[in-house]
């Protein structure tokens, strides 16, 4: 990969040099020519004018205030096949000034920061660079970004029962900014972050070179891992380090009404106090009858890494009054 990328930015750089920025009618004509001149397969783009931007735009938007037809839009979408593709992307990007450049990789950035912005831009989207690789023997798999995180989990279970990942509970998250953004999920409290399991990484930076752990240096792949990844270049992939997990693991999911706040007050003091193989959290919700009276329930969710017969037992010790009961669970 990097000969190809050497090679590739030397391409680009004649490229700039060689044709200046009046030579072309259009700045999506200069962008076309570039991807041509550097890349043997033809990488797909869209432009509002194409029969498949719309629904692209749309497949990964999460937050339905983005899909009116006043919210911005991109001047063009450009889907990567390969992550050489990408670093082409990358690189032939920077030749139309004053636009930027969003990432996507799943979308779940409910405020729009991969496929919105106030200034002229265009979207690189992941979600063809969607492989999973699972080394068993080395316990870890690499991911690309533009993996879901049901996509990791499915791929590891093909594998093996008895290794997962500990990363969120959302299977359509992908894993390029959920990962990047730190990664919270059920077993962060026996296995931490997503971003605390990351072996190694790929990433190509601003001036389009392809980086790995070594390459990239401790300060930046620290910085990586929880300081939005699309801040210091484009994850193109994560070496993940696969946790054990037995082959039961306990569920539920209950609403109480009753004793409410109560509920919530004891939970404040004991949620961190379980055991690590234990993750309990709360949602707390205002529910209003036909007549208009309002009342608070709360949802409070739960993974055991464990059998059920275990978990009763905790949760009687730390958390009675919570009544959690066996036709409640689920393993």
């Amino acid at each position: 990969m990097s000969s190809s990328s050497s090679a590739i930015v030397v391409l680009v750089s004649i490229l700039l040099f060689a044709i200046s920025p009046g030579t072309w009618s259009s700045i999506h004509e200069n962008l076309f020519r570039c991807l041509s001149f550097n890349s043997t397969q033809s990488i797909p783009i869209y432009t509002s004018n194409s029969s498949m931007y719309t629904s692209i735009l749309q497949s990964y938007i999460r937050n339905g205030r983005f899909l009116s037809t006043s919210a911005p839009k991109p001047q063009l979408i450009i889907t990567p096949l390969n992550e050489l593709q990408l670093q082409v992307a990358m690189i032939c990007s920077r030749l139309i000034h004053g636009v930027q450049i969003r990432v996507r990789s799943g979308g779940h950035d409910y405020e729009g920061l991969s496929y919105m912005s106030d200034v002229p831009f265009l979207i690189i989207d992941l979600f063809n660079l969607n492989s999973v690789s699972v080394d068993l023997e080395d316990e870890s798999a690499w991911v690309q970004a533009g993996a879901t995180l049901g996509e990791v989990y499915y791929r590891i279970a093909e594998k093996s029962s008895t290794y997962g990942f500990s990363a969120g509970s959302c299977p359509t998250v992908g894993v390029g900014g959920h990962i990047s953004g730190g990664g919270f999920g059920l077993m962060l409290r026996k296995f931490g972050l997503a971003a605390d399991n990351i072996i190694d990484a790929h990433i190509i930076n601003a001036d389009g070179k392809f980086l790995d752990r070594e390459s990239m240096g401790e300060d930046l792949f620290w910085a990586i891992r929880g300081g939005g990844g699309a801040s210091f270049g484009v994850i193109v992939s994560w070496k993940i380090k696969l946790v054990p997990v037995p082959h039961t693991v306990t569920v539920f999911e209950i609403i109480r009404s009753s004793n409410a706040t109560a509920l919530v007050h004891k939970w404040q003091s004991v949620a961190d106090k379980l055991d690590k193989n234990l993750f309990l959290g709360v949602i707390v919700e205002v529910n209003s009858n036909d007549e208009g009276k309002r009342s608070v329930q709360v949802i409070f969710h739960s993974m055991y890494i464990g059998g059920v017969e275990k978990l009763l037992q905790l949760m009687e010790l730390e958390f009675p009054e919570l009544e959690l009961k066996r036709e409640e669970c689920l393993n």
